[in-house]
């Protein structure tokens, strides 16, 4: 599969049924059961994926949220991220071709995007609609960039009021990760390509992309700088620093034992980012990369490495994941690398996304 090499089913053809909802009168839900806290988003693996719940004290922990609340419903198959807007929740299916859109409170379901969509990765939201990247076909792990699968990627450009997908945006390339930024969409091309796409949203057209170097995804915004975290196969990994305002670069080269980096996340001016089983931390004015561990975990994931990362209300948040076909674990740490929590969630834990 082009981007996670864990998910290694070729996704099915997109379902034609468009949304669907639920009577949200259901008295057994706490009305504000799943306000303040981090939801855990687990991939799964051949079956359904499913939602975890941490309470930002780290007190209440619920395992599988979407079918406590909305039992009987097929959640989807390889969860892959979620976005919100206003009272909702939308988590990312990629593996059933849709979204479901929950109450973000109440976790009751509101309706499923089914259309239009082609094995989606991320979405963010602007003005009322949802832009959501789609991979589309898919061609083998390292082909060249012009392989089929690999340049018809798009953006799915959803109406939130009505839950239909209004447009569609041809990337012309492999895309992943999108982020939002002074009306901007920054949209990274992982592996064998080089860019940092970008979108007009206004015009929905493609911009100048901004070429970073191979092997990008993850990346963060702050004080008007694009942190970009690439690490090509059997080079040395680096942070690229983009002033958004010109496009300039700062390349900051990592030494050769923090090759492999990941996990990119900036939280109260540091730049956090992991390898293997351990996190790391630099200020975001710094020009080289800290060596120095603050945390080193016991990882029981068949590949040796953390599969979800998050820096966020004074905790580092570690998901490990696991070998992809029993429940694995979510961790969290004080900033400096004290354990304070412990707590099994589902199949393949991936993201954390806070819900404050």
């Amino acid at each position: 599969m082009k981007f996670s090499k864990f998910f290694l089913v070729a996704l099915g053809s997109i379902s034609m049924f468009v949304s669907c909802t639920n009577d949200d009168s259901d008295s057994t839900v706490d009305s504000g059961a799943y306000e303040n806290g981090v939801f855990i988003l687990n991939e799964g693996s051949s079956g359904q994926g499913s939602v975890s719940y941490l309470s930002s004290d780290l007190t209440n922990f619920t395992q599988n949220v979407h079918e406590i609340v909305n039992p009987g419903d097929l959640f989807g198959q390889y969860v892959q991220s979620m976005f919100f807007n206003g009272d909702y929740a939308y988590i990312i299916a990629g593996g059933s071709n849709k979204i479901n859109v929950v109450n973000r409170k109440t976790f009751k379901l509101v309706a499923k995007i089914e259309t239009g969509l082609a094995a989606p990765r991320y979405g963010v939201v602007k003005d009322g609609k949802a832009y959501v990247v789609n991979a589309n076909t898919y061609a083998d792990f390292g082909a060249p960039a012009d392989a089929i699968g690999n340049t018809d990627d798009y953006v799915a450009v959803i109406n939130l009021a009505t839950n239909v997908v209004e447009t569609t945006i041809p990337l012309n390339a492999t895309g992943n990760r999108i982020l939002l930024e002074n009306g901007k969409l920054y949209i990274s091309e992982p592996y064998n390509n080089s860019n940092i796409l970008v979108v007009n949203p206004t015009t929905n057209t493609l911009e100048t992309p901004i070429n970073v170097g191979s092997d990008a995804d993850t990346m963060e915004v702050n004080n008007g700088f694009l942190y970009v975290l690439r690490s090509p196969y059997g080079g040395p990994s680096e942070i690229v620093k983009v002033k958004l305002a010109d496009s300039s670069m700062t390349n900051i080269v990592f030494p050769a034992e923090l090759n492999d980096a990941k996990n990119l996340d900036i939280y109260e001016n540091k730049v956090y980012y992991t390898v293997d089983t351990s996190v790391y931390a630099m200020d975001v004015t710094a020009s080289s990369a800290s060596t120095t561990a603050i945390l080193s975990y016991p990882s029981t994931s068949a590949y040796g490495k953390m599969y979800g990362f998050a820096v966020n209300n004074g905790h580092i948040f570690i998901a490990d994941g696991g070998d992809f076909t029993a429940n694995s674990k979510a961790y969290v740490y004080s900033l400096t690398g004290t354990l304070h929590k412990e707590v099994t969630v589902g199949v393949g834990p991936n993201g954390f996304y806070f819900n404050n």
